[in-house]
């Protein structure tokens, strides 16, 4: 039986794909295939209703223990297996889960300004299609009612990114010295130092990887009638995708996707104005964030 000795463990949006695939570059590392098997996310079966998309999303979740391990049946003698599940640092259960498996994991935390951050998630699910509500403001706002009727954690915006909540609860269960907190900003402004660093935690020779592939783009996409009616069609696909084997529903859903965002251009920057009506979320948690970890993080706090 083999289990993982490392978790990439948060935030959605601040780089976990792009740390995955350098880290699988590594000879001492074993990274899984399903870069989100999503495994601690629950104790059984995941649910199976949600918001828009969710359904399918729960269809993709590695929950038995048996495929779990299946992911690291590869792994070279002699490697640090590992995985990269973004939510876990958002879900306390998770937290509680992980310490009960595995409780000598090293944890590695990638954060991101969580106002970007939001801005980020709103723009995938918004470019996907799925997002019916076309302002960054207007669906942070909405984000109580969502939760109330059991959207998935993707959508919780404002939530995924109170990081000093989320930190200040897994430091109660796993000591300091197993988790890693790093910035998305140093990851992407100084890839070689930061993946340098990352190794020399996880005590695997640094100087292998100097580099990091970025390669999500999201787009943007505009407000018309024809694309409220493509986005109309992606949702009402999602809606009756539960029903359907996954790669079937990918396949329908790759060409209405693909005229959706054909020549967009990439995502439109947060407005200062939507910035500082967003702030006021995550001003209290930032920080409790520095709190908790001693490092200035001061910088999220001020206007751009």
């Amino acid at each position: 039986m083999t289990l993982p000795g490392f978790l990439v463990i948060g935030a959605p949006k601040a780089g976990t794909t792009a740390l995955h695939a350098a880290l699988g570059r590594h000879p001492g590392l074993h990274m899984s295939a399903v870069k989100e098997p999503k495994f601690f996310l629950t104790d059984g079966p995941p649910p199976t209703r949600g918001g828009p998309g969710d359904a399918q999303t729960y269809q993709e979740h590695i929950w038995r223990r048996a495929d779990y391990e299946a992911l690291f049946d590869e792994a070279p003698a002699g490697a640090l297996c590992g995985e990269s599940t973004p939510f876990y640092l958002h879900d306390r259960d998770a937290h509680v889960r992980i310490r009960r498996l595995v409780p000598g994991a090293r944890l590695v935390a990638l954060l991101r300004d969580p106002v970007d951050r939001a801005h980020s998630n709103w723009a995938h699910l918004w470019a996907a299609g799925l997002e019916p509500l076309g302002d960054v403001v207007a669906a942070c706002a909405a984000e109580e009612r969502r939760v109330a009727d059991g959207w998935a954690a993707f959508w919780r915006y404002v939530d995924l990114g109170r990081y000093g909540e989320q930190l200040q609860h897994l430091y109660k269960l796993f000591p300091r010295e197993q988790v890693l907190v790093l910035r998305y900003r140093e990851l992407r402004d100084r890839p070689a130092a930061t993946l340098d660093r990352i190794c020399a935690f996880l005590e695997v020779p640094p100087g292998v990887i100097d580099s990091v592939p970025w390669a999500n783009v999201t787009r943007h996409v505009d407000d018309s009638a024809a694309t409220r009616a493509l986005r109309s069609a992606l949702r009402t696909g999602a809606a009756v995708g539960m029903h359907v084997p996954p790669a079937v529903r990918r396949t329908v859903r790759r060409p209405f996707l693909a005229v959706l965002q054909h020549g967009r251009p990439p995502r439109r920057p947060l407005t200062a104005e939507q910035r500082e009506r967003l702030l006021p979320y995550f001003a209290e948690d930032i920080r409790l964030l520095q709190e908790v970890t001693g490092a200035d993080y001061s910088d999220w706090l001020r206007p751009r």
